[in-house]
């Protein structure tokens, strides 16, 4: 059972000590990000901000305003007023109560917690619950103007009903300011995903000496994601398949993990994980199981000159779609297949965070943002990619944040 138990009292049972924090972030961290999303909100005459969702890879969002994650697949939602403590509203026992000073571990800035059992992710009839004692808050303190953070993060249990419910309070969405404070890494941040790059490196290091034949697909991602959860890590992807030579060892999903490794292989593996303190990175790499063959490596290799040739044009003030542009020039240029979906985006506490590298973007690049950049191309022989991230600097990247050598590790 996942959920918030609270007392009769009203002080949540197991209320997580200094001792207990795992990772926490320093409150001076949070308390700049608090000042500069009270600054935007000002500008914009918002009153309170809403900023939810479940998914502890996939939107990161509140994430940033608290410091703490997800409850699994349950719905966690945080009124954000322009002063004050947060509220925070979340799956848990009926009419759960916790009041706070702001100060616990498990809860940085939030004042007072309510809990409702809803299993939206399951339940239909559940969905609306959690709505309903968020807009009873928002109409207590008679705030005039909301703006939803991300809103389509959110179930449509929170979101849809909780519109609808606040008749008369004019909401915007105020994704799109909020979006530009968490793409700008601060110190604090940047140390963290420099923490994500480093323990990606030191799990491919060790699968460099795991990987045999013998093993199956699912035993060496079953492998990568303990010495992920061993370093820290609490979410994450990976994708990966083998292949025999003259076969293409495209990135698949877990359920298509069975097939075992034989000698001759290659082993692709795409490892996107959070580190200690949940901010993402990923690296990609290929293993073959002796010798390389010659079209695996030049193939490789092209794709590394891909990235940087994408990574040239990744500097303050680009915008997406010219940088994708670049990527999609230089394919044709060798007669491979444009990019028709992402292979260059931001990173943060979620996995995908703007900007992104497609037409539609309106974020331009700045300096401290943590980008990513993935190659790839299937001609129907090999599967030839690479993947590392990158922190931008004044005049483009000022370095790449993995240390892995770019090469195919023949085993």
């Amino acid at each position: 059972m996942t959920g918030v138990q609270m007392r009769s009292k009203g002080e949540m049972q197991g209320s997580p000590t200094e001792e207990r924090a795992l990772n926490p972030l320093p409150r001076s961290e949070l308390e700049r990000r608090w000042a500069a999303t009270r600054a935007y909100m000002r500008e914009a005459g918002v009153d309170a901000l809403v900023v939810g969702g479940t998914s502890a890879s996939a939107n990161g969002h509140l994430r940033w305003f608290t410091g703490i994650p997800y409850l699994g697949g349950n719905s966690r939602t945080a009124i954000f007023p322009i002063e004050g403590l947060m509220t925070m509203v979340e799956h848990g026992d009926t009419d759960g109560v916790s009041r706070s000073n702001g100060n616990s571990p498990g809860g940085p800035g939030v004042g007072l917690r309510l809990a409702t059992p809803a299993h939206m992710f399951s339940v239909d009839y559940t969905g609306g619950h959690e709505a309903d004692l968020l807009a009873r808050e928002i109409k207590a303190a008679k705030y005039v103007t909301i703006g939803f953070v991300h809103p389509g993060g959110m179930y449509h249990g929170v979101a849809g009903p909780l519109e609808t419910a606040l008749d008369g309070v004019r909401i915007i969405n105020a994704t799109d300011g909020i979006d530009h404070l968490i793409a700008v890494k601060s110190e604090v941040e940047i140390g963290l995903v420099r923490a994500a790059a480093s323990m990606q490196d030191d799990i491919i290091a060790k699968l460099r000496e795991f990987i045999r034949p013998g093993l199956r697909d699912a035993d060496i991602v079953a492998y990568a994601e303990y010495l992920g959860k061993v370093a820290g890590s609490s979410d994450g992807t990976f994708l990966a398949s083998s292949s025999p030579a003259g076969q293409p060892a495209p990135l698949r999903p877990r359920h298509q993990h069975a097939r075992t490794l034989r000698a001759g292989d290659a082993f692709t593996i795409l490892v996107e994980n959070n580190g200690p303190g949940a901010y993402f990175a990923e690296i990609m790499r290929t293993f073959v199981l002796g010798k390389a063959p010659q079209e695996l490596k030049d193939g490789f290799a092209l794709m590394c000159e891909a990235q940087h040739n994408t990574m040239r044009h990744v500097r303050p003030g680009a915008r997406g779609a010219d940088i994708m542009a670049a990527h999609n020039a230089f394919m044709r240029a060798y007669g491979l297949a444009e990019e028709r979906r992402l292979h260059c985006h931001g990173q943060g506490y979620a996995l995908v965070q703007r900007p992104l590298a497609r037409p539609d973007e309106t974020m331009t690049i700045a300096a401290n943002m943590n980008v990513t950049a993935h190659p790839w191309f299937d001609n129907g022989r090999i599967f030839a990619t690479v993947c590392d991230n990158f922190l931008i600097g004044p005049d483009g990247p000022s370095e790449r944040l993995h240390r892995t050598p770019q090469e195919i590790f023949e085993l």
